[in-house]
């Protein structure tokens, strides 16, 4: 595994992580029973030195997954959108 291309896999996940902590998010929609119930989850997701499972990560930057739906409830949509286009970008050279 190319240690410098994970490392920008995990970057993003720790600025999403960052942005699931901000006190004022609304989690109604998002599926994550609150703050720590999704960092937890997004957690165990990043051991390090291993790649996550590609599904379940993908599963958390997709349309209408999780992190979208607490964006636009939380309104910080736009930011979740330059995360996702990260995530792409990262898991994309990951592969090359």
């Amino acid at each position: 595994m190319d240690t410098e291309r994970f490392s920008a896999l995990v970057k993003v996940f720790e600025d999403a992580m960052t942005a699931v902590s901000q006190p004022d998010n609304d989690f109604s929609w998002s599926g994550w029973e609150g703050r720590n119930d999704a960092l937890a989850e997004m957690g165990a997701e990043l051991r390090v030195g291993s790649m996550p499972d590609r599904l379940q990560i993908a599963v958390l930057f997709a349309p209408t997954g999780p992190l979208q739906e607490l964006s636009m409830s939380s309104g910080w949509a736009r930011a979740f959108l330059e995360l996702a286009d990260r995530f792409d970008r990262e898991l994309i050279r990951l592969d090359s």
